[in-house]
């Protein structure tokens, strides 16, 4: 008879709620008492400060640096880039008044009322473009000021009406990288090197195999020339876009007033760029590679990478089983992972070691190993892969064990990005009709990610969207999505092939 999964329902039965329940399980996260908004829990945030500390170090070794931008931003700066704050108007939180005042009613209660009215309201930060413009404008003067290459890690707000825990909250934690160029050449350059490093980094750190392209005119950053995008699939088949990379051109230049003394002599406008991930690579990781015992985190990103779990069948043998597994996880700690410590824990709550052990196979550890005095006295351990099924275990010589730690985690990491590149491959289809489309995302249809050849409208994209849900993810830059063909709708010749899915 095979094990129950650990969570329910399953991947197959309801995936949305089967996210739900897996970010309960791992205690990733929980919604907080403001609405939209999420507790990022320990293990949840250790996760994303992972992904923060490596993402930094490939910012640094790019030419950029940190600073930080005030969270709120004077309506007045929004209202010059007006195509920017357009795109993000439904979604601003407003800040009105600056004061409070304490009033006692009639039944003892207390109320707060807002006083002290502000001469401007201020914005709560959505994205950060418009605040930083106004600095970029003070601090650059002359060409020999540029680039300027500067990154922040920052919380934002968008008020999300249809909130996901790591998916879509109304706060929720990101980087956003701002620059400034003399030249476009320079900038386009900038925005497809960040393209990239975001597309590495989700491929060899996250383990999720990504479509790097280019955002068509409807789906760009609102403001900007070019958006580039990484668009994963997850094994719903939909697409989530994980990261994107801007190039505004002049148009913000010229709305913050970033000028230049030029090489010629005359006043220049500044292109610029942004980029950037959030949390919402967290979700990602979750739909990715999750399955129905819980999350399942890559090597390279997981908080603890290895976690010892000593067996103590008997109080006399206790002491002696914990300092043994303490002495191999320092041994262990000694060794590195990609540049970085192994990140060992011993658990030594005082639980019973069936709950401890699904507790760490539902918070998806890559490695669980097991020490009881049987072991300690046949110099073993057993090792268990969370890649693979709940009751796989190996028992191997704990010297062989050290010497190979770092191996069985890059196999790890290798097979989870195997399975999650066959998963999307297999759910990837050319077509070209506009009735194989319709089939391809009927219900009950195979879904996924559908490679057609487009020369449609604007308006014609819009329809589809609208009427499917379904949108252009990205026009792959990759050359082996190059072909002459036809358009699937509109019969016009077209030299490649888009990526059209429904998404998150």
């Amino acid at each position: 008879m095979s094990q129950a999964p650990a969570i329910s329902p399953t991947r197959e039965k309801d995936f949305p709620e089967w996210y739900q329940q897996v970010v309960r399980a791992a205690d990733l996260a929980e919604n907080s008492e403001v609405r939209g908004c999420m507790v990022i829990k320990p293990w949840g945030y250790g996760l994303w400060e992972n992904i923060q500390r490596q993402l930094d170090v490939k910012f640094k070794e790019t030419g950029h640096v940190n600073a930080y931008f005030p969270l709120l931003i004077p309506l007045s700066y929004l209202e010059k880039e007006a195509q920017h704050a357009e795109g993000f108007a439904t979604e601003c939180a407003v800040v009105t008044h600056h004061r409070l005042e304490v009033q006692k009613q009639p039944d003892g209660t207390t109320k707060m009322i807002p006083t002290g009215k502000l001469e401007e309201p201020f914005v709560i930060r959505p994205t950060s473009e418009t605040i930083i413009g106004a600095a970029f404008a003070r601090w650059v003067q002359s060409y020999r000021d540029l680039p300027l290459l500067i990154n922040q890690w920052a919380n934002v707000m968008r008020w999300e009406m249809r909130p996901r825990l790591f998916l879509r909250t109304a706060e929720f934690l990101w980087q956003e990288g701002h620059t400034a160029h003399e030249t476009a050449a320079e900038a386009i350059d900038e925005t497809k090197l960040m393209h990239k490093v975001y597309a590495d980094f989700l491929r060899n750190h996250l383990a999720i195999p990504v479509i790097p392209g280019a955002k068509t005119e409807n789906e760009r950053f609102p403001g900007a020339v070019d958006t580039y995008t990484v668009e994963a699939m997850v094994q719903d088949r939909k697409a989530i876009q994980a990261g994107t990379s801007h190039y505004l051109g002049t148009n913000f230049s010229k709305a913050a007033n970033i000028q230049f003394l030029g090489r010629d002599n005359t006043k220049q406008l500044a292109h610029t760029t942004s980029w950037g991930v959030s949390t919402r690579l967290i979700g990602t990781l979750i739909m990715a590679h999750g399955d129905d015992d819980g999350v399942i985190i890559p090597p390279r990103v997981a908080p603890h990478q290895i976690v010892i779990l000593p067996v103590t069948p008997k109080a006399d043998t206790r002491q002696e089983v914990i300092d043994s597994c303490e002495a191999l996880a320092k041994t262990l700690r000694t060794q590195t992972f990609h540049g970085e410590p192994l990140r060992v824990h011993v658990d030594k709550r005082d639980l019973q070691g069936g709950a401890k052990n699904w507790e760490w196979i539902k918070k998806g550890v890559p490695l669980r190993l097991e020490m009881g005095p049987r072991d300690i006295t046949s110099r073993t351990v057993a090792v268990c892969r969370r890649d693979q099924g709940p009751k796989a275990k190996d028992f191997i010589p704990k010297e062989e064990l050290i010497r190979d730690i770092t191996e069985k985690l890059q196999d790890i990491q290798d097979a989870l990005l195997k399975r999650a590149t066959e998963m999307r491959d297999a759910n990837m289809k050319k077509l070209d009709t506009l009735d194989e489309f319709k089939a391809f995302f009927a219900e009950g249809g195979p879904g996924g990610f559908a490679l057609m050849h487009w020369a449609g409208s604007n308006e014609e994209e819009d329809k589809i969207a609208k009427d499917m849900k379904i949108t252009i993810r990205c026009i792959p830059i990759s050359d082996e999505f190059v072909e002459e063909g036809k358009c699937f709708l509109t019969g016009k010749p077209s030299s490649r092939r888009v990526v059209f899915a429904r998404s998150y």
